[in-house]
């Protein structure tokens, strides 16, 4: 039996810049989050600080309703809403698995948007803050609590997520910095309109649509974290072990398909033999 050549296995170093850009990039997401949804939880309970301005930006928005905003925003708000969010991003994450087929990065979305909803239903029963007043609702009753926002946490999650996953997916992974800041800035975007929605239509008060944005941005880095970490570790894995004499053996010049056989190419000594037969 021929011995085995294993690849020696890599020296312990520092990631690569673009890894270490990564995970920056996550730690900075998780301090920014964490910062702004304590800050504004601290302003909430103290009411106090950028909570003082909930009933006054609550106020200006119903006072300046009109029907296009209205249409627009109602349709943004439904099809955001953590129901639908949770159908889409299910729906998205299998049809990414059947496609591609991979695991990983589908399973990076379901699990950010299963997080989602279940730390925004914790902090709601936790904090158990009311609403504003039900006359101000544009589309019906609403009995859920309202801090934090769950469409626009659902939602930031959701667009942020997906943008980090489709920048850096197999096969369309891309240095260009343009790409990925476009990429971000259409989440964000995206994420303001769902939060400004929750102000306008009269659902949620400013703090909570600020600790919920505070909150996506931490989750968003936690996958980060967890993607690169997958990432550098399987860089690190050690090279499947090789025959050293297979390792060591010059590949033939010659092709075994130009000997076909009925039962498939014939080994090289096999067309020699035939070939002294013939001639002898």
């Amino acid at each position: 039996m021929l011995p085995a050549q294993r690849a020696p296995r890599p020296s312990a170093r520092p990631p690569l810049p673009s890894q270490r850009r990564l995970f920056f990039v996550a730690a900075g997401l998780l301090v920014a989050g964490e910062t702004i949804f304590w800050t504004m939880l601290a302003a909430v309970q103290s009411n106090s600080g950028a909570a003082a301005l909930d009933g006054p930006v609550h106020d200006g928005l119903v006072a300046s309703r009109n029907p296009l905003a209205t249409s627009i925003l109602t349709a943004v708000t439904t099809v955001t809403s953590p129901l639908w969010m949770t159908v889409i991003g299910c729906m998205l994450a299998l049809a990414w698995a059947a496609w591609k087929r991979e695991i990983w990065r589908p399973a990076l979305l379901v699990g950010a948007m299963a997080a989602a909803l279940a730390v925004s239903t914790l902090i709601k029963h936790d904090v158990a803050r009311p609403r504003p007043a039900a006359s101000d609702f544009m589309l019906g009753p609403d009995d859920a609590l309202s801090f934090p926002s769950g469409h626009t946490f659902g939602a930031g999650v959701f667009l942020c997520v997906l943008s980090y996953l489709l920048v850096t997916a197999r096969g369309t992974r891309t240095s260009k910095r343009t790409t990925s800041a476009l990429g971000f800035a259409a989440a964000a975007a995206g994420t303001l309109v769902v939060a400004f929605s929750r102000l306008y239509l009269g659902y949620h008060w400013l703090t909570d649509v600020l600790a919920s944005i505070g909150l996506a941005l931490a989750v968003t880095g936690t996958v980060i974290l967890a993607d690169g970490l997958r990432t550098a570790r399987a860089a690190r894995l050690p090279a499947p072990a090789v025959p050293a004499a297979q390792a060591a053996m010059p590949a033939p010049a010659y092709a075994a398909q130009e000997y076909p056989s009925e039962d498939g190419p014939l080994e090289p000594d096999a067309h020699r033999l035939g070939d002294h037969h013939r001639r002898g």
